[in-house]
């Protein structure tokens, strides 16, 4: 895989409402760890459409692999233009800082939000366009990445597409590999 999309819950959909929440730390590490594997396999591209939660901080891990893996890249693909118009002031700096620090950023629909359409025109075109999904998602916990996760079973379906969906169970061993190594 070249190319991947990543995507996962939204902060409020964890029950996260702060960056210092242990909870951040873990899955950053949790999608690091994915990452360098994926980079072992000739990874280069990191899609996000920039939204919060797993998606911010799955660019921020990018930013900080980068390091040590100067060959990879993120790309921003909104699904409109000023997503962010609404955010609270915090989360609209941690979006500023990723993508000053993306390699490439555009919106899809090259328009301001005005239907829910646009979100699914982001999913298509994600998948299109990437090798595979990376997502932090449980299904016995429903939530918005159940959208993107419809979007590439049909598309795995048809085409040769790679889903690696991360749920609790995978979050909850990350956590117990990290306690067990300090």
């Amino acid at each position: 895989m070249k190319t991947i999309a990543i995507t996962g819950y939204k902060p409020h959909e964890l029950g996260v409402f702060s960056k210092s929440h242990p909870a951040v730390f873990y899955i950053k590490k949790l999608i690091e760890k994915e990452l360098k594997v994926l980079l072992d396999e000739g990874l280069e591209w990191v899609v996000i459409s920039g939204q919060l939660g797993v998606e911010l901080w799955a660019a921020e891990a990018v930013i900080e692999l980068r390091l040590e893996y100067p060959q990879l890249n993120l790309a921003v693909l909104t699904p409109f233009l000023n997503q962010e118009e609404k955010w609270k002031e915090a989360n609209k700096e941690q979006y500023e800082r990723v993508l000053m620090e993306a390699d490439f950023v555009d919106s899809i629909t090259k328009r301001p939000y005005e239907n829910p359409k646009q979100f699914i025109m982001k999913n298509h075109f994600f998948i299109q366009k990437t090798d595979g999904l990376l997502l932090i998602y449980d299904e016995e916990k429903p939530g918005s990445p159940k959208f993107m996760l419809e979007t590439a079973r049909k598309m795995k379906s048809a085409n040769e597409y790679t889903i690696k969906a991360f749920t609790f169970y995978d979050l909850q061993n990350i956590v117990e590999d990290l306690q067990d190594e300090e």
